[in-house]
């Protein structure tokens, strides 16, 4: 849709946006909209939701109307989205390569290492760009609902459509969805099994890593609360161990700062680490792999998501000799450790 020129329009929310966020409504309906012109008009209040002023962040819900005032200039009335860029035929066959689960509203991948999820500073090749060669040229480009980080391999999942990515985002920011990562770390924990708790914030300052994360009060402006269940599946004597994780919430680098907090960091990892030295003859790379989700559908059982190891910590297996087909069930671990 081009951006209304001379006249009000008001708009209702379809079922399938329902709780999405009103400027990211308003910027799929108007292509060419800025984050600019949403805040402005917002301010003078002539955006409005159901006759009501209204913030950017504001959830809608299915059936409310949305009033939208005039915006841009005569010549912003002809002007159309810009064609979505083209994915190179070597990336495309790579993303499809990744493809493990599918079904009519997600789409779920294997990660493989040092691909970002999202673009940034020097980043243009990434999952969310890439993932228009996952769909047919006329369909929505996928969308995430959440991360990983550029070394973590394993289960990454996009929606299809608004109103999947709103439910499965949903489903990602509780406490509900079953998701089991695993790692090699440097070092056994002790005690084998437990849950890690505590409250923690991005470092900040002259001469410290700012997208690194260092405890925190409980008062401290911008300060979060994690919470990581975990039990050790098998260990190498106290060398390295192989652990499984549960992730209660959701935080920035939470299970590679729980760990090296608990004293034994998953090997590979360069921002975070301990006093323990890693064993030799190890792969190199970050050991922190996404290894299966329990997704709730809305027709029929829960799907299982479950990514192969990547090579690089399939070989570290070998090594320390741990046996990946002891974990038949993905989820088995999920039975260890303790639920609060």
């Amino acid at each position: 849709m081009s951006w209304n020129v001379g006249q009000v329009v008001t708009l209702s929310v379809d079922e399938d946006e329902n709780d999405t966020r009103l400027d990211r409504w308003l910027r799929r309906k108007f292509h060419g909209l800025t984050q600019g012109q949403i805040e402005k008009s917002l301010r003078r209040g002539e955006i409005r939701v159901d006759g009501a002023r209204a913030r950017s962040s504001t959830r809608l819900r299915s059936g409310q109307s949305v009033r939208i005032p005039p915006m841009g200039s005569a010549d912003d009335e002809t002007r159309s989205a810009p064609a979505p860029a083209r994915v190179r035929t070597s990336d495309a066959d790579m993303m499809r390569s990744l493809v493990i689960y599918e079904d009519e509203e997600v789409i779920a991948l294997n990660k493989p290492q040092g691909l970002a999820v999202q673009g940034g500073t020097g980043t243009s090749r990434h999952i969310d760009a890439l993932s228009r060669a996952l769909v047919a040229d006329t369909a929505e480009k996928p969308r995430l609902v959440h991360r990983l980080d550029r070394d973590t391999t394993g289960v990454l999942v996009l929606a299809r459509t608004v109103g999947a990515a709103n439910r499965l985002g949903a489903l990602f920011r509780s406490r509900d969805l079953e998701k089991i990562y695993w790692a090699v770390t440097v070092g056994a924990p002790h005690p084998q099994d437990g849950e890690i708790r505590g409250w923690m914030i991005k470092s900040s300052g002259p001469g410290e890593d700012r997208e690194k994360m260092r405890p925190a009060e409980q008062a401290e402006k911008g300060s979060v609360h994690a919470i990581t269940q975990y039990t050790t599946v098998s260990n190498a004597g106290q060398r390295a161990a192989w652990v499984a994780l549960k992730p209660e919430t959701g935080r920035t680098h939470q299970l590679r700062y729980h760990m090296a907090g608990l004293g034994c960091a998953i090997v590979g990892d360069r921002k975070y680490v301990c006093d323990r030295a890693t064993p030799s003859g190890l792969s190199e790379g970050l050991h922190l792999h996404a290894r299966g989700l329990r997704l709730p559908r809305r027709n029929g059982p829960p799907a299982e998501i479950i990514a192969d190891l990547p090579d690089h910590m399939a070989a570290t297996f070998s090594v320390l000799g741990f046996d990946a087909s002891q974990a038949a069930d993905p989820f088995f671990s999920l039975k260890k450790i303790r639920r609060r």
